[in-house]
């Protein structure tokens, strides 16, 4: 049993577990508006909950844009939740405000709400991170049509410390690289939870990627894998030409945190562009599954509801592999 809405086209989600009971974040804007791409300026985030990953309880709206100037203006797109060490909820999630009616002139800050019991949320003013012009790709270099800084995933070293990984864009790229080919994993760093710091990428432009969305770091059956969402439009480079959807590359034994850049050359599908946005979930039966939404259908119209778990497995050669590569939508 999908989750979807009969209302309005839903996409990008992400998860929180209290107990028993998954906590769903899905952005979702109304079919009224006719053109699917309308969506994007239209986006809000709502809630639902299941205890079993498949049947959902829809508990609508709750967080949608700001006012005129707030860096979520025009709508409230992708982020993650955890619970901090004082219990607290904090949800990091990205605001969006387009420039123009007429144009895909889009600026993105990662902005953070806080709640005690994941149902009702307080935005929290204090927190407002934007791409620093000293690594990553801004607007006023007039190279990208948006200010690529979204989707972000929180996760802890060893030590303790606090990383949050951000879709991004590099501000350097050689000569010899083609200039679409800009997409790096953004890496902020923090010691509370409150105060980042934004640091250089953690993998290098140039390696087949216009973006790298939806992250998520996560350890499946004792192996650390990066998971990302990059469609077939924006493959660049070397990859230009093939097929998108979501993308897996391992994460080598001492870390992403601590050792060299990531190499996404390594970096395998995991689905096609007709799954996207890809999130890595653990069951209650302690099986590891992907939660995807369903994007293009067979007749290349945007589908826009949520994928039912799909069984996820290490193969032999050490890649990580969905039980169902196609869907049939």
């Amino acid at each position: 049993m999908t989750f979807s809405l009969p209302h309005a086209w839903v996409w990008d989600f992400w998860t929180a577990r209290d107990g028993d009971t998954f906590h769903l974040y899905y952005l979702h804007a109304p079919k009224s508006l006719g053109d699917p791409e309308l969506r994007h300026r239209n986006a809000a985030i709502g809630h639902a909950t299941s205890v079993d990953l498949v049947n959902w309880a829809d508990h609508g709206v709750v967080l949608e844009h700001g006012a005129a100037g707030d860096p979520d203006a025009t709508a409230t797109w992708t982020g993650s939740v955890l619970r901090d060490p004082s219990g607290l909820w904090r949800m990091y999630y990205t605001g969006s405000r387009f420039l123009r009616d007429d144009a895909h002139t889009n600026v993105e800050t990662v902005l953070m709400a806080t709640s005690t019991d994941l149902r009702d949320w307080t935005k929290e003013g204090g927190t407002s991170l934007s791409a620093d012009s000293d690594w990553y790709e801004t607007l006023p270099a007039g190279t990208w049509h948006e200010e690529a800084w979204r989707d972000p995933w929180i996760a802890q070293d060893a030590r303790g410390g606090w990383h949050m990984l951000v879709t991004a864009r590099s501000r350097d790229v050689a000569p010899a690289v083609d200039p679409r080919d800009r997409g790096v994993i953004g890496h902020v760093v923090s010691a509370d939870l409150v105060t980042w710091r934004t640091v250089e990428p953690l993998s290098a432009p140039g390696e087949g990627f216009a973006h790298l969305e939806v992250l998520q770091l996560v350890e499946i059956d004792g192996r650390q894998v990066l998971l990302f969402s990059c469609d077939t439009a924006h493959l660049a480079g070397a990859r230009a030409g093939e097929r998108g959807g979501v993308w897996a590359v391992p994460v080598p034994e001492d870390g992403l945190f601590s050792g060299p850049l990531l190499s996404l050359r390594d970096a395998h599908r995991v689905t096609g562009d007709d799954l996207y946005a890809g999130r890595a979930v653990l069951r209650p039966n302690g099986e590891w599954a992907l939660l995807g939404f369903e994007n293009i259908g067979v007749n290349g119209v945007f589908v826009g509801r949520l994928s039912d778990p799909v069984p996820l497995r290490w193969d032999d050669a050490g890649r990580l592999v969905a039980q169902r590569n196609e869907f049939v939508l």
